[in-house]
């Protein structure tokens, strides 16, 4: 079992920055990839950003050059650094934890809400 726990949104300024935080804890060692997912009101979840165990990463083509994501193993915590952040960036942000022992499962945080906003 894995706990994700995401923290850091909120509401701000078209232009503005944000940093969300995902803490892990339980099987970390199980962990093999985390992600950040958003959904806005009437559409589907899809994928912002990944980082894998081995530092690889992947990103929406509609975040790529704003949003960051990165891994800080001693604390078990994934980051997504928002940055310009525009109107269409508001969603809830989830946070996701791929693992595998004796099998793949997936982990999901409970939500956080952005609202990029004038």
């Amino acid at each position: 079992q894995v706990q994700l726990v995401e923290s850091g949104g909120g509401l701000v300024q078209p232009g503005g920055s944000l940093r969300l935080s995902c803490a892990a804890s339980g099987s970390i060692s199980s962990i093999t990839a985390m992600g950040w997912y958003r959904q806005a009101p009437g559409k589907q979840r899809e994928l912002v950003a990944q980082i894998t165990t081995g530092g690889s990463t992947n990103y929406a083509d509609s975040v790529k050059g704003r949003f960051t994501i990165s891994r800080d193993g001693a604390k078990n915590t994934a980051y997504l650094q928002m940055n310009s952040l525009k109107p269409e960036d508001t969603a809830v942000y989830y946070c996701k934890a791929d693992t595998y022992r004796l099998g793949y499962r997936a982990y999901w945080g409970q939500g956080t809400q952005v609202t990029v906003s004038s």
